[in-house]
């Protein structure tokens, strides 16, 4: 049996809202993706720094009818084609198309899609950092066990911030941007 590739410094990443433009109506295709201004700059630095970078995605529209697996496909295909263009890279994506009302064990907060991700690399979860803009994303990165959890302000992030400090939770750093979890995340090399 093959081992599991090493993965020394992780950074998982939510999309919507830290990547690209999110939207109460869903990124439904190619169209509707919009990279947020800094982000791609944020993915090269991480990567020159020597971090690879895995996506951790709530895709509900999935299951909602509103996208194929293919339309969702086509839209991570292009935004790591984007990425990599500019000499960032995404190493990966994990993404949950359940409803909430689903009950599966895979959409954030909880842990699963981070717990795959481990189970097809190794990965020191004492060592990972979760970039989100949602309370989920926090959420996530404790019940998965990551070292550091940074909420960013684009997105959901203002309103995430209110709810995480009256839920009693706290990220480890709150940044402008991913350009500024990027600075923050390689400064405090993990």
């Amino acid at each position: 049996m093959k081992q599991p590739e090493v993965l020394h410094k992780v950074v998982f990443l939510d999309r919507d809202g830290v990547i690209n433009r999110d939207s109460a109506e869903y990124i439904k295709s190619r169209q509707e993706f919009e990279f947020l201004p800094g982000s791609i700059t944020a993915l090269v630095r991480l990567r020159e720094a020597g971090y690879d970078v895995i996506v951790i995605t709530n895709q509900s529209a999935v299951n909602r009818g509103m996208i194929t697996l293919k339309g969702l496909d086509d839209i991570h295909s292009i935004m790591k084609e984007t990425i990599q263009r500019h000499g960032g890279r995404i190493r990966d994506i994990y993404y949950c198309p359940h409803r909430p009302d689903e009950g599966c064990d895979c959409r954030k907060p909880k842990p699963g899609l981070i717990l795959k991700a481990c189970d097809q690399y190794t990965i020191d979860l004492n060592h990972a950092i979760m970039v989100g803009d949602s309370t989920k994303d926090i959420e996530c990165a404790r019940n998965a066990g990551c070292a550091r959890a940074v909420l960013v302000k684009t997105g959901n992030g203002p309103k995430s911030e209110k709810e995480l400090k009256a839920g009693g939770f706290e990220a480890d750093y709150v940044a402008t941007d991913l350009e500024n979890a990027a600075d923050w995340i390689i400064q405090e090399d993990v």
